[in-house]
This record gives structure tokens, sequence and C-alpha cells, in this order.
């Protein structure tokens, strides 16, 4: 008997261990990409590569996008195990090579491939869960993948601090390598029965050179502000062009005209994703710069957000019969919507600190309540035979949405005058992304 068509809580049971091994996977990817941050700067100096240090941010960014729509096309035609397998290989061999590198040059090339076999990961994990999941257990696992990115955030950038202080910056790269195949090992074991889909995918090679425009077109937004004006915003918008002629191909037919069901689904996710990621990255800097804290106690306003990300996706994990995917979507933007706005704000006044950190951790709830019901959602429309191409869609718009945002807010808050100006500019942007993906919300249900 399948585990679809199991009770939920014997199914739960019956696939605890796979979906540990999955948290494991996720802890291990978001554990990499948050510690990267704290290591930058040393490696940088190192390796004396200050000229490609936003490179190495922005390129795994862009192959994580080619490595969606591989993953994708390949778990939809032959089951979720080798784009699974092939991804992991990936991620460790950049690792790998970013860990041994010489040059500057090298650690960037490892940083691509490890990108490439990074957005494989997401979306063969999220074919797994499809297959192997029955529908009732989905807002619970994602839920969990929620807090495997929650902790990270709590203890990656001291951790890797500290291992890069005492042991080496070479050893955050090469230790998740090593700990990564294990892992692995045992999750593919688990899934080794969930061969080819009963309705196979129509052949989608045509996707993959568009997967590659969009990758190129992330990287263009990303370096249009290293331009000097007004050729930045030339460039922003040409690349945001090029990013939508690529998109229209590689996400679910319909996404930007924002017709009901998947396709503002889809459309819901990046929108989300640009809000948030392309403010989070501002309050730090407001914090350490208007309000004069330190970095550490700047962290907090961060943390309380990820904390109440968790609490909000555990609430809906445990609310999955109760509360519906679609309302779950409207109440989350709404509170998104109003947490950014709010912190904007705040800003403006220069109100007290305390109120930065209750109105982020709003914005966090928001996201907790959203993200895993958008995914649920996605899972939910897709037949066996899209499960793959679908979520790789998502998880495209989520990168390319953060992507768009972070270059747009770059320009914004360059644009801005005044001391305060920059950042309320900067939160006012993304508020309006935030308020576009509640209009969008309702239309994630069909008719």
């Amino acid at each position: 008997m399948s585990t679809q068509d199991l009770r939920p809580e014997v199914a739960w049971r019956t696939l605890r261990v796979t979906t540990w091994c999955l948290y494991a996977l996720i802890f291990l990817a978001a554990f990499e990409a948050l510690a990267v941050t704290t290591v930058m700067p040393t490696v940088s100096r190192a390796l004396d590569g200050a000229d490609l240090y936003a490179f190495a941010f922005a390129g795994p960014l862009a192959a994580g996008v080619v490595g969606m729509v591989v993953a994708g096309l390949w778990a939809d035609r032959a089951g979720p195990r080798g784009p699974l397998a092939a991804a992991v290989a990936l991620f460790a061999a950049g690792l790998t090579l970013a860990g041994l590198a010489s040059s500057m040059e090298l650690f960037v090339a490892g940083r691509l491939v490890q990108g490439l076999g990074a957005g494989g990961i997401t979306v063969a994990v999220y074919v797994v869960v499809a297959r192997a999941c029955p529908a009732l257990l989905h807002p619970r696992v994602f839920a969990g993948f929620s807090a495997a990115w929650v902790v990270p955030s709590l203890v990656g950038p001291p951790l890797a601090g500290a291992i890069a202080q005492h042991l080496g910056w070479r050893w955050v790269f090469l230790g998740v390598a090593g700990i990564v195949i294990p892992v692995a090992l045992a999750v593919l074991s688990h899934v080794a029965r969930l061969g080819a889909p009963a309705e196979p995918a129509s052949p989608g090679g045509r996707r993959v050179p568009w997967a590659c425009l969009a990758a190129l077109a992330v990287l263009g937004l990303n370096l249009a502000t290293q331009v000097a004006s007004p050729w930045d915003v030339v460039l922003a918008a040409a690349a945001t062009a090029v990013m939508l002629v690529a998109l229209h191909r590689l996400l679910p037919a319909g996404s930007l005209r924002v017709e009901r069901g998947l396709p503002s689904v889809v459309v819901s996710r990046g929108l989300m994703a640009g809000a948030f990621f392309g403010a989070e990255v501002y309050l730090p800097y407001l914090l350490t710069r208007r309000y004069d804290i330190s970095p550490t106690l700047a962290g907090i306003t961060l943390t309380a957000a990820a904390i109440s990300w968790a609490g909000a996706s555990w609430v809906q994990g445990r609310l999955a019969g109760r509360l519906r995917d679609r309302d779950a979507v409207r109440i989350g933007t709404v509170v998104v919507t109003v947490g950014i706005g709010a912190t904007c704000a705040v800003a403006a006044a220069h109100a007290p600190v305390g109120l930065l950190v209750a109105t982020w951790a709003c914005a966090g709830a928001g996201m907790g309540l959203t993200y895993a019901r958008q995914t649920v959602l996605v899972l939910g429309y897709s037949q066996p035979g899209t499960q793959g191409e679908n979520s790789a869609g998502l998880t495209i718009a989520d990168s390319t949405g953060a992507a768009w945002s972070l270059a747009v807010t770059g320009l914004v808050f360059a644009a801005a005058a005044g001391a305060d100006g920059p950042f309320v500019a900067t939160f006012a942007f993304t508020t309006l992304l935030a308020s576009a993906a509640a209009v969008v919300a309702p239309r994630v249900a069909r008719r």
C-alpha cells in the first residue's frame, strides 16, 4: 500500500525518517547560504577578490534557476531520485571546489556549481514530498522546512564565524560538503521506490535555454547597481525586460497575466519574496547607521522575524484541516503588508528600536503563514507529470522576485535623499510589492 493511501497520522509515522532526512538537507543548504555571508569578507581578503565579491553572491542565485528547471523536468520524467542525487553531488562538488580554491576565480566557480546543485535540491525535495506524503500532511512537512531555515539563521552566522576563526574559512565549506553526502544517501535509500510518475511529462528541454537566459538576466539585475547613474537604471530596465521574456517560458501558463489558480499562486510567491527580502537587507543597515547600535543587537530584529516566521508556520501546519490554503495566503499577505508598511512608518518617524523589532516580527509571521501554503497549493494544482515543472516555476518566481527587488531597492536607496529618506523610500517600495501580493492573493483559488 502506498503512503498516499494511509491515514495522515499513520503516514506521518511511516515517513518520519524520510522527512527528518529531508529536513537535514534543507538545514545544510540554509546553513551554507547564511554562513557564507559571515565568512565572505575573510574569503575576499584571503583571495584578494574584492572585485568579485558581489558576483560570489549573485552567481549562485542565477545558477540556481538553471538547476531548478533541469531538476523539475528530470523529476517529472523519471522520478525525484535521480535529480536529487545529481543535485546533491553538484552541491557537494561546488562546496569542495570553493573550500579548496586558491584564487577568487576558482572560488566563484565553486559557488556557481554549488548554486546549480542547491536549486535542484529544492525542486527535487518538493517532488519527493508531493509523491510520498498525503496532501493533508503537506502543511506540516513544509512547516518543518521553515524551521529548518530558522535554526541556521540563529546559529549559522556565529558558528561560521567561530569555525573561520579557529579552523579557517575553508572548513565552513568543506565541513558541510562532508556532512551532506551521508545525509543524501539516507534520503535516497528511502525514496528509491519513487520511480517515474504514472503520467510522465511531455519533453521540456526547450525550457533549459530560457532558464540560462533568466540566469543571465538575474546577474544583470544585480550588477546593474554597480554602474554609474543613469546607465544603472537603463541596464536594470533592460535586464527586467529580458527576465520577463524568459519567465514567460519558465512559469506556468498565464502567470504574467495573473490568471486564477496556479498562475496566481506563483506570482504571489514572487511578489512576497521581493517584498520581504528586498526590505530585510536594509534593516540592519538602518539600525547600525541611524540608531547607532551594534551589529549584534541589530541582528536581533532579523532573529525575531525568523522566530515569528517559524511560529506562524508551525501554527498553520497544525491547522491544516481547519484553515483553507487560500485563506492562509490571503491573511498572510495582508499581515506582511501591514508589517512592512508599519516598518516604513517607524523608520520615517525614527521611533524606538523596539517598534522596529515588533513590526518586522509581524512581517515574518505573515511569511510563515503564507509560504508553506503557497507550496501546498502548487502541489495540489499539479498532476503527477507536472509536479517538478510547477515546483520549479514556484522556486524560480521566488529567486527572481528576490533578485529583482534587491536590484531595484538598490537603485531606490541610491536615488533617495536625506538621512532617513533612502530607508523610507526602500520600505515604501517593498510595501507596494507586498500590497500587490495581497491584491493577487484572492486569485489563488480557482472559480
